[in-house]
């Protein structure tokens, strides 16, 4: 390994970890940069299975024994090591994890190619919290949905916070960017995909009963933590779900909600044969 002591915060190359803390400027950089952020040993393992390459890596001493393997089949990536004071006035917080690395960022595929012979799909409409965004794609990862499309406006699953959350899912369940929905929605019935919105509404269906008989093909929306799904959203939606509530609880968080949906409108084995 090409291992780099840190002294001092100019040090060039390590500069693609500097304030990580900053979610405004992590928004625009790490996209336009090509990169994002892979947090601890064992989310930096899970996403070199998943292909990706990495471009550096930042940690403390104490960690250069678990990365050092990973590493292997990339001897020229510098690796900067440094004391925790002096990395947290790089990145702005305690490397408590021990290791980051900046990894380069996979193309996304179209949406066609991941939907083609999905059966279950979530699209997760403007949501704008990274934690949430982690928590739907673990979910999604642990009950077996095929693909996660997100809207234009949702946050960047790749962001650190949601990397970290998902416990590195983000890098193993395939997403991808969905059009606006005058576009997407033909998109979707064009491939067989029943559209059900989760949402409150006076004509919703409970999801007891839509769970009793699911199409075969199903997209699942998620909307915003806020003001939920947008009318665009609704309108293009071929049924409109909710779950039951009791005790005056109106709703679930987003990331709870879709772990819900999910177990009750996951494929079962009969449905496989």
């Amino acid at each position: 390994m090409q291992i780099i002591p840190i002294t001092e915060l100019t040090v060039g190359g390590a500069s693609d970890f500097a304030r990580l803390t900053d979610v405004a400027l992590r928004r625009v950089s790490e996209p336009e940069g090509g990169l994002y952020i892979a947090e601890s040993s064992k989310v930096i393992a899970r996403a070199l299975r998943a292909g990706h390459i990495p471009r550096s890596v930042l940690l403390q001493k104490q960690w250069l024994a678990d990365i050092e393997p990973l590493l292997a089949d990339f001897p020229d990536v510098p690796v900067y090591v440094g004391e925790p004071e002096v990395l947290e006035q790089l990145t702005g917080y305690n490397l408590h994890r021990g290791a980051l690395a900046a990894m380069e960022r996979p193309a996304l595929a179209s949406v066609e190619e991941l939907i083609r012979d999905a059966r279950r799909i979530v699209i997760l409409e403007d949501i704008v919290d990274h934690t949430n965004v982690g928590a739907i794609f673990r979910a999604v990862a642990g009950l077996g949905a095929d693909a996660v499309l997100i809207t234009p406006r949702c946050a960047d699953p790749l962001y650190r916070r949601s990397v970290r959350v998902s416990m590195g899912t983000v890098l193993q369940v395939p997403w991808t960017r969905l059009p606006e929905w005058s576009d997407a929605t033909p998109l979707l019935h064009a491939h067989g995909f029943h559209i059900a919105a989760l949402a409150l509404a006076p004509d919703a269906v409970s999801l007891e009963d839509f769970e009793k008989n699911p199409p075969e093909k199903l997209a699942i929306v998620l909307g915003s933590e806020g003001d939920g799904l947008s009318r665009a959203a609704l309108a293009s939606a071929d049924t409109t779900v909710t779950i039951p509530m009791l005790h005056g609880v109106d709703s679930l968080n987003v990331a709870a909600a879709s772990a819900v949906a999910l177990y009750a409108l996951r494929v079962r084995p009969a449905e496989t044969a």
